[in-house]
Order: structure tokens, then C-alpha cells, then sequence
């Protein structure tokens, strides 16, 4: 019997061994496929090495200098356009797809702040290969003075660059102290009408925003209004930049040579009439103007620049006439071209069209404005909602204070109310 009872404890024990066995076999291949999937999550998340950064700059820095020397004709066919036009496209471009978005009073997002400044470096560094002849003074070994001729950057780039890239930077910070604001916020387009409240017509793609119910704090609104101030600097500082740099350049022959005779044909009758009124109001004007895309836009623009250019150069060739006719001529001309001087100032502040460098800075800093005035027009509308429910309350009031108590019965025959008997 006891044989039989050892013989079957036996296999008892070697179940028990077995299955121990098998337990640990199991723990050992999840902890080792554990250890697989961890690696694999490392190695997913793992961040890209510093030169693996440097290589993959250096491939997409060597694709955007290719695509300006071939003038954008990245077939190689020649029929690119110039590398000035192709640099002033590329920076263009990358102020789009960078502030396109910039629909809210936001920090730019970081991603977007590092491919700006990355790109836009990359981009303006040619300017530092855009040089001219100036002389200077050497002296030799023998202790002889002579002049030669060194190269140094063009004089307007050496100026303007550094006064650009400093606008730049003020407008990003402008962006950056709106981080931890918390007096506004902003309704999305797709949120429910009552969400929205009140929504301008002219502006359906943007974003609601929204107040607090009694507006803006007088120093938050005083902030907001020291915002603007800045972004209002930035931009008149890069609109006269631009018009230097325009004003500085040289008209082609072949332009000047293919422009109507009369301004009249320039501009067309009915604007050419509406800037020679007797009374003239540029907001009006564009008031009443079609500009209702870019195209047409620019179209206005390029008229009347060149209304212009006609003006002057007929005030040039009749200098010289001192005839009472002809000075009164010159008189009316001169009245003329500074309407469409206040035309197109009028146009590139309300409609910047741009192309280069300072253009961007100017769209930005429109765009910053138009953000903080509809904070600013949101407030506003907070403010007077406040008011007019608070007049309505004090009317309500005065009228139930005021209001005869009405006349009744008991009042008319002189009763008195019944009294409990003491």
C-alpha cells in the first residue's frame, strides 16, 4: 500500500514541476516579447539625431536654391523667370504657408516659428552676395596710399535687411505676449449660432470672439490698444521701406514707352472723372470702387500707378513753359497725381499686395491689427449691450415706482378694512 501511495505521489509532483515549468517558459516569453514591443515604442519615439537634422536641412536647403537659380523652371527648359522674381515668389510663399493660418491673437505655433526664421535666413542670405564696387583707401607696404575698389554689400540691403529682420522679430513678440491671455477667447466657425452671438458679415471664415459679458477691463483694453499701437509701427515703418525701395528703382523705357498718351486712357472714364471731381474724397472712392478680389485689386493699382508716372511726365517736359495756361495746367496735373498718391497709399493699407520682404512684414502687421480691432469691436459691442440692458432696467423700475396704484371700491366709498374686535 505504501508503494502505491508513493508511486502515485509521483506524478503529482512532476504535474506540479511541469506546470511550474511551463508557468515560468510562458513568463519568460511575455517578458521577452514586452521587451520587443518596448524596443519597438523606443525606437518609433526616438527623436531624429542632430546630424540627421543637418542632412535632411542641407537636402531641402539644396532643393530651394536650385528652384531660385533655374528661376522656378525646375525642368531645366529655360523658361524660368528671373532669380530676383524667384526670390521674392519663394519668400512669398513661405510668409503664406506660415501666416496663412493666423487667424487667431496667438503665439505662432513653434513648429511654424523655427521653419520661418530657418527658411527665411536661407532665403535672405543671397543678399549678402548682392554686392557693389565702392572704393577705398589702402595703404601699401611702402607706406603709400592708393585707392581701390573692394566689394560691399548694396547699399539699400546693407540699410534695410537688418531694420526688417528687427520689424520681424517685433511683431513675433507682439504675437508671443497674447500667450496667457485669458479676457477673450475665440468662438469656432462651425459652432452653434447661439455659441457665436454676434458675427460680421465681411468676416464668416474667421473666428468668433467672444468677451466676458460686461467687456474688457479698462487695462486690458488700454494693453490691447498699446498692441495695436505697436503692430501700427511696425507696419507704417515697412510701407516706407517698400516705397523707398520702389521709389528707387528704375522705370524700363519699354514701360514708360507703351503707356497710354492721357491719363484719361490710363484710368478709364468713370475713375479718371471720379479723381478729377472738384470735391474729392479718396474714402469714398474706394468705397464705391469694385475690389472685390485681388485681381481687380491690382488692377486698380496698376492704373493708377501709372496715371501717375503719365502726370509727372508731362509736369517734366512743360517745366520750362511759364505761360498762364500751362502753369494751371501743371497746377491741376500736380492736384491730380497727389489724389492717386493718396488713392494708392489708401489701397496698400487697407489691400497689402505683396511680394518681397517688407510686403510680408506689412500683411503681418494688418493682419495682427485686424485681429486686436476685432477684440477691440467685440468689447465695444459687449459694452453697449451692457449699457442698453442696464437703461432698460432703470426704465422698468422708475415705471413700477412711479405708476398710480389703482383706485378700488372700498377706496371710493370711504370703507375701511375689517378689524379684528379687541
Amino acid at each position: 500500500m505504501a508503494d502505491e501511495e508513493q508511486t502515485s505521489a509521483i506524478p503529482e509532483e512532476e504535474t506540479m514541476d511541469v506546470e511550474q515549468s511551463t508557468s515560468v517558459t510562458n513568463n519568460m516569453s511575455n517578458s521577452d516579447t514586452s521587451k520587443k514591443q518596448q524596443k519597438q515604442e523606443s525606437t518609433k519615439e526616438k527623436p531624429k539625431s542632430t546630424k540627421e537634422k543637418l542632412k535632411a536641412d542641407l537636402e531641402q536647403m539644396k532643393e530651394k536654391y536650385s528652384k531660385l537659380l533655374l528661376g522656378e523652371d525646375m525642368s531645366g527648359g529655360g523658361k524660368g523667370v528671373s532669380s530676383a522674381l524667384a526670390l521674392s515668389n519663394a519668400i512669398t510663399n513661405l510668409a503664406a504657408s506660415v501666416f496663412g493660418e493666423q487667424h487667431k491673437l496667438a503665439p505662432m505655433k513653434e513648429d511654424s516659428k523655427k521653419r520661418w526664421r530657418k527658411e527665411v535666413d536661407w532665403l535672405l542670405s543671397v543678399t549678402d552676395h548682392i554686392v557693389e564696387f565702392v572704393p577705398v583707401q589702402h595703404t601699401a607696404r611702402d607706406g603709400s596710399n592708393m585707392e581701390i575698389m573692394v566689394t560691399k554689400q548694396r547699399k539699400d540691403l546693407l540699410m534695410n535687411i537688418p531694420a526688417l529682420r528687427k520689424l520681424d522679430k517685433m511683431l513675433t513678440d507682439c504675437l508671443d505676449n497674447f500667450k496667457n491671455q485669458t479676457e477673450f477667447w475665440y468662438v469656432s466657425k462651425d459652432a452653434n449660432e447661439s455659441e457665436k452671438g454676434f458675427q460680421r458679415s465681411d468676416k464668416w471664415w474667421l473666428p468668433t470672439v467672444k468677451v466676458p459679458q460686461g467687456g474688457l477691463s479698462e487695462e486690458s483694453r488700454k494693453w490691447m490698444q498699446k498692441q495695436k499701437d505697436c503692430a501700427n509701427q511696425v507696419l507704417k515703418a515697412s510701407m516706407a521701406i517698400n516705397a523707398e525701395v520702389l521709389a528707387e528703382m528704375h522705370i524700363p523705357e519699354s514701360y514708360i514707352e507703351n503707356l497710354p498718351k492721357n491719363a484719361r486712357d490710363s484710368l478709364g472714364e468713370l475713375i479718371y472723372k471720379s479723381i478729377t471731381v472738384e470735391f474729392f474724397d479718396p474714402g469714398q472712392f474706394l468705397s464705391s470702387s469694385d475690389l472685390s478680389s485681388e485681381h481687380k485689386i491690382l488692377d486698380l493699382k496698376n492704373k493708377i500707378e501709372a496715371s501717375m508716372i503719365i502726370w509727372k511726365r508731362k509736369m517734366n517736359q512743360k517745366e520750362s513753359r511759364s505761360s498762364w495756361g500751362s502753369s494751371s495746367k501743371m497746377e491741376r496735373r500736380e492736384l491730380f497725381e497727389e489724389r492717386a498718391e493718396t488713392i494708392l497709399l489708401l489701397i496698400k493699407q487697407r489691400f497689402p499686395v505683396l511680394e518681397s520682404y517688407s510686403r510680408v512684414l506689412e500683411s503681418l502687421a494688418n493682419t495682427v491689427m485686424n485681429r486686436i480691432e476685432d477684440v477691440l469691436s467685440a468689447d465695444d459691442l459687449a459694452h453697449e449691450s451692457l449699457e442698453s440692458n442696464n437703461a432698460k432696467s432703470q426704465a422698468s423700475g422708475q415705471t413700477t415706482e412711479g405708476a398710480p396704484t389703482s383706485t378700488t371700491i372700498s377706496d371710493f366709498m370711504g370703507w375701511e378694512p375689517d378689524q379684528e374686535d379687541t
